[in-house]
């Protein structure tokens, strides 16, 4: 049967294979296929393509070393870096375009590479006001930058954006966001380090275009009464949500048991654009998905993989 993923999109073999689709397949007769196709950059960050227009959410190839993964934690003054020469040589050799770029949050593994792609790519930029001088800050052009709240529904020529208030992942004892703060769009200096990245509020974002659908949320968390009635026929959905309670169930019953559900936000970032390495959270993910909706496929890619719901 075919899947729809592309055979570079499958992540490992053998028993990882087996996690790529997790459940029954639906027994009704299969709709049309679809002429959308996304592609994960690592990370949060997704290509979606809709016949001939593009969106990207959260892009960020530059992956630099923060010690996320290690004992201690991030280290906060981590400086920032943009890898231009990394983001020009997809955009070169036309890996990447651009109509659209949507920032869930601010934090600098969704938002850091954003300013230079959009610079690059003349796409129009969607956040929140914080998001937004961040942006600016970091030499965004800020006639390419759309100010949204969540509860805007957009239509342009060939796709929509609906945009959703969301929450970011609650981590820790004390289930708290890091990096938390805002700052108003009238604010200009220049973020330096990883801690001026703050998350400024959280988006989520329903994307329709090509046949198809598809909700990125870009933490493990969510409003429940914002996705209520919303069903989406691809969920990108993190691993975690420990102290969000029923995480995965809430959230799948919801939205009505989505076809797809794709796994983002799982990959330890630390290492470069082409190194996957689970970062814990990827089995358990399967695990809760595969209880609580076992007629939706799991997909699991590699970096650059794609699929076509």
């Amino acid at each position: 049967m075919d899947t729809g993923i592309s055979r570079r999109g499958l992540f490992g073999a053998g028993a990882a294979a087996a996690s790529i689709l997790a459940g029954v397949p639906v027994a009704s007769a299969a709709p049309a296929p679809s002429q959308m196709t996304l592609r994960w950059w690592g990370n949060n960050g997704w290509e979606i393509r809709a016949g001939t227009k593009t969106i990207l959410i959260d892009p960020w190839l530059t992956r630099f070393k923060t010690g996320t993964y290690t004992p201690a934690g991030a280290d906060p003054r981590t400086p920032l870096s943009v890898d231009r020469a990394l983001i020009d040589h997809h955009l070169d050799h036309g890996d990447l375009r651009a109509d659209h770029i949507l920032v869930t949050h601010g934090h600098y593994d969704h938002l850091a590479d954003v300013p230079y792609l959009a610079k690059r790519t003349g796409a129009t930029v969607i956040g929140t006001e914080t998001h937004l001088s961040l942006m600016a800050a970091l030499g965004a052009p800020e006639d390419q930058l759309a100010i949204a709240t969540g509860g805007e529904d957009l239509t342009f020529d060939g796709y929509s954006i609906r945009v959703l208030r969301s929450l970011h992942s609650a981590t820790g004892s004390r289930a708290q966001v890091p990096f938390p703060g805002t700052r108003p769009l009238s604010r200009r200096d220049r973020p330096r380090v990883i801690e001026d990245l703050v998350e400024g509020g959280t988006l989520a974002y329903l994307v329709s275009g090509g046949g198809a659908s598809v909700l990125d949320l870009g933490g493990s968390n969510y409003v429940e009464a914002e996705l209520a009635g919303l069903r989406p026929d691809v969920l990108l959905v993190p691993p975690g949500g420990a102290k969000v309670t029923d995480y995965v169930p809430r959230l799948l019953r919801t939205l009505g048991h989505p076809r797809y559900v794709a796994a983002t936000h799982w990959d330890d970032f630390d290492l470069p654009l082409g190194q996957v390495k689970d970062a814990g959270g990827l089995e358990p993910l399967r695990k809760a998905v595969t209880a609580a909706s076992p007629a939706s496929r799991f997909v699991v890619l590699d970096h650059l993989g794609s699929f076509t719901p």
